[in-house]
């Protein structure tokens, strides 16, 4: 369900821009402890070009419970499991404790995957959390930890913001997300085309 009760809408997609050229499209669905997410990207970034597809799996709150992907790019395919459970992970069936207390995934190139930590958070206006995820490089599929930290700021024109930092990254700015908590606006990285 989204923030204000109603359905998720069928299928979501976003034009990437500046940091990747390239688009994305995600099918929401109902899944039987949470909600399922399939979908697909492609992009350049410096000259390479890549695309992955993607299956996720959240539970009842948000947490990512599963994340399947394939990469694939002029090096070659690869694949990747994630699975967590309570804040520890595995890739592919390997502990991965350099992830632990991470809710939530975070893929390259996905902008999807933003909108995890602010449904499962549910922040109030002037209220902030630390949101650390478990962040998959593209087209590498390399897995690392991500820190990141949320902010709720003043709704504008029915648009819920927030003030977003990923430090790792050097970035820092407001993210616009609709009433169904996806992604409108990522300056620099994505703008919402359906």
């Amino acid at each position: 369900l989204s923030h204000d009760g109603t359905e998720l809408p069928a299928a979501a997609a976003w034009r990437l821009v500046e940091a990747h050229d390239g688009f994305e499209v995600v099918f929401p669905r109902p899944a039987p402890a949470g909600h399922r997410f399939d979908g697909h990207s492609t992009g350049v970034e410096e000259g390479v070009p890549w695309s992955i597809t993607y299956s996720i799996e959240v539970d009842g709150d948000w947490r990512t419970r599963s994340a399947e992907v394939l990469s694939v790019s002029a090096e070659g395919e690869r694949r990747l499991r994630l699975e967590g459970e309570s804040g520890r992970w595995h890739i592919d069936g390997r502990p991965a404790p350099e992830l632990d207390d991470c809710l939530d995934v975070d893929l390259e190139g996905s902008v999807l995957t933003n909108a995890f930590p602010l449904r499962r958070l549910e922040l109030a206006v002037g209220e902030g959390a630390d949101a650390p995820a478990a962040y998959v490089g593209v087209p590498s599929l390399a897995v690392e930890r991500l820190e990141q930290r949320y902010a709720r700021l003043p709704d504008e024109d029915d648009r819920r913001r927030y003030d977003y930092e990923s430090p790792d990254f050097g970035y820092r700015d407001v993210l616009v997300y609709d009433e169904h908590g996806l992604v409108v606006a990522y300056p620099g990285i994505a703008e919402r085309v359906v």
